[in-house]
């Protein structure tokens, strides 16, 4: 008995990565570019240490935007920009449910506070 999934036959005997069939999935359902969104903002909350200071975030085209209620905060965190780009393109890369190949959302280039 075979089953289609993506536009590709897979026989029922054939073994099959877990990894391979969540990443078939996700581009299936043309749900990357809001999956890659939710994991760039969890990984601003991992590395940049201001999770509970964040009022809101916003990305589109490379660029994270975040609205932050203490400007205390604002002023440490601009100083350590570079940073903290760098740590969250890491984070990013090791992430196994961030696609790297989206053509709309893909790693952050620049980081804007508000």
């Amino acid at each position: 008995m075979d089953k289609e999934f993506n536009n590709i036959r897979i026989r029922r005997k054939e073994a099959v990565a877990m990894e391979e069939v969540v990443s078939r999935y996700i581009k299936s359902m043309k749900i990357a570019a809001g999956l890659n969104t939710q994991r760039i903002f969890a990984a601003w909350d991992a590395c940049s240490g201001a999770a509970a200071y964040t009022l809101s975030r916003y990305f589109r085209d490379g660029t994270l935007s975040v609205k932050l209620n203490s400007s205390i905060v604002r002023d440490t965190l601009y100083f350590q920009r570079d940073l903290i780009l760098k740590k969250m393109n890491d984070y990013l890369s090791e992430d196994p449910l961030f696609t790297d190949d989206n053509r709309s959302v893909g790693f952050v280039r620049e980081i804007v506070l508000r």
